[in-house]
């Protein structure tokens, strides 16, 4: 007969501290996901309770808030979802990594977040081409010097451009040869997000309460 104990389980709010801050949307402590990368303005730190990815020190979630707002038609903002098989694949070579962003949203820490002011979400709506888009992009990261080329030169985001000029030579061969396979990869991988809910980008409704 065994007598070994059941592992107790820790709450998250045991981490909390100078070193995990709060996070902005649920106030559970944020822990280090990754390095800071190339385009971004320090490491990023996620919260493992409603999904949220921090640039660097969190802000208020005015601020967060705030940037939500420019991701789309008031009420109707497009997130790419951190909570997506794509970031969960790509990790730092992830797409919705954009230079400009200072928050990384999943449709759990929307919810709470415009719960601040008296909204819910109505719908979140699963964007196919667009997240096909996001998905074979952060494919072809895991191989090339900067980040999002290929999407970039198709005019549908920002890129980060490697630092040498042989370098971003290579990007640029590497988008056009491998664009076939990693399309092949991303149709299932981004069609599986989309059944179970983890596409990668995500258009959402809001209402008032």
């Amino acid at each position: 007969m065994s007598n070994s104990q059941p592992t107790p389980v820790v709450p998250l709010e045991a981490g909390a501290g100078p070193e995990n801050p709060p996070c902005p949307a649920c106030g559970e402590p944020l822990f280090g996901w990754l390095s800071p990368q190339p385009g971004l303005r320090g490491p990023v730190s996620r919260c493992e309770s409603c999904g949220l990815g921090v640039v660097g020190a969190p802000g208020e979630p005015e601020e967060a808030l705030r940037e939500l707002g420019r991701l789309g038609a008031e009420g109707r903002p497009r997130i790419a979802n951190r909570a997506s098989y794509a970031a969960a694949l790509g990790s730092a070579g992830w797409a919705g990594l954009e230079p400009a962003a200072g928050y990384f949203f999943t449709v759990e820490s929307v919810r709470r977040l415009v719960a601040r002011r008296d909204q819910v979400v109505k719908s979140s709506r699963w964007a196919p081409a667009a997240g096909l888009g996001a998905t074979w992009q952060t494919l072809l990261n895991s191989v090339t010097f900067g980040h999002n080329v290929a999407l970039a030169a198709l005019g549908r985001g920002e890129a980060v451009p490697a630092r040498h000029r042989w370098q971003r030579r290579i990007d640029a061969l590497a988008s056009v040869v491998l664009a076939i396979p990693a399309l092949l990869i991303a149709l299932p991988v981004e069609l599986a997000g989309g059944i179970f809910r983890r596409g990668a980008v995500v258009t959402l409704r809001f209402e008032l309460l």
